[in-house]
C-alpha cells in the first residue's frame, strides 16, 4: 500500500465495551463527530499516524449484530460492506467474550481484514477470567490483542499489528460458521448467482445468508448505490 495514502480503519463493537475509549486513546484531539447521510446516526472519525502512515478511523455505533434491526445496526454494516476500511477491529469486553463474538463472527464474514481486541483486561483478571489470545487466534484465524483502552495498556502491540497488517506480513483466515446441511446447501446454489450480480463489491457467501434470512434490504442498498455511483453516500461527506 503507497504510504502517503490515508488507511481507514472502522472501530465495531457491542455497546459498553470500551470502543469509544480505545477511539479517544488512539486519536487524542484529532477527532470530529457528524451524521452518516440521510440518517441520525453520529459517526465520530479521527485521525493518527504510526511508523510514517496516516489513519482515519471510524468510531461505528454499538450494536450487538448487523443484521439491520435497527439504524445503528444498518450504519455499522454498511460502513463496513461499502467503505471497505482497510482494517475493521472488533473490540471485546473481556468478561463478557462470549456474548461480544457474536458480533466478532460476523463481520468476519463480511471481511477477513479483522483485527480483534479484548478489552477491560484488567477488569477480568480482577474477577479471576483468564483469557488465552493465542488459542484464540488459533480458532478465528485473526489476531487477537489483549488490551485496556483505559490504561494504555497493550495499545503499542495494537499499533504494530495494525501496521504488519496493512504492510501485509499478517495475512488471516478468518473463521467461517459452518451451518446446517440444508443451509450450506442452500449457500451453494445462491453463491455464483450472487457472485454474478456483486462481484468482488461484497462477499456473495455473506450476502446469500443473508438473503436466506429474509433480509433483502443490503442487495437493494448495493443496486441503488451502484445507480448513484455512490457520490452521495460516501461517508467522508458526512456532516
Amino acid at each position: 500500500m503507497n504510504q502517503k495514502q490515508t488507511i481507514k480503519i472502522a472501530l465495531a463493537g457491542n455497546p459498553n465495551v470500551g470502543k469509544s475509549t480505545l477511539f479517544n486513546t488512539l486519536t487524542g484531539l484529532k477527532q470530529h463527530t457528524g451524521n452518516w447521510p440521510g440518517k441520525t446516526v453520529i459517526l465520530a472519525k479521527g485521525s493518527f499516524s504510526y511508523k510514517g502512515k496516516d489513519y482515519t478511523i471510524y468510531d461505528l455505533p454499538g450494536t450487538y449484530s448487523l443484521l439491520s434491526n435497527s439504524t445503528d445496526e444498518e450504519v455499522a454494516r454498511d460502513f463496513i460492506v461499502f467503505e471497505k476500511p482497510d482494517i475493521t477491529i472488533v473490540v471485546l469486553d473481556a468478561t463478557t467474550i462470549e456474548r461480544n463474538l457474536n458480533l466478532a463472527l460476523q463481520v468476519m464474514e463480511i471481511t477477513d481484514q479483522v483485527i480483534i481486541c479484548i478489552n477491560l483486561i484488567d477488569e477480568a483478571k480482577k474477577k479471576g477470567i483468564i483469557i488465552n489470545e493465542n488459542v484464540m487466534m488459533d480458532k478465528l484465524g485473526v489476531p487477537v490483542i489483549k488490551i485496556s483502552a483505559r490504561n494504555k495498556v497493550g495499545i503499542n502491540l495494537l499499533l504494530d499489528t495494525i501496521d504488519r497488517m496493512i504492510t501485509g506480513n499478517i495475512s488471516t483466515t478468518p473463521y467461517q460458521i459452518k451451518y446446517s446441511n440444508e443451509v450450506e446447501e442452500k449457500l451453494k446454489q445462491l453463491i455464483p448467482k450472487m457472485d454474478k450480480i456483486v462481484g468482488d463489491d461484497i462477499s456473495p457467501r455473506w450476502l446469500a445468508l443473508r438473503l436466506l434470512d429474509g433480509d433483502e434490504s443490503i442487495l437493494k442498498t448495493y443496486m441503488r448505490r451502484k445507480q448513484m455511483g455512490e457520490g452521495e453516500e460516501k461517508s467522508d461527506g458526512y456532516k
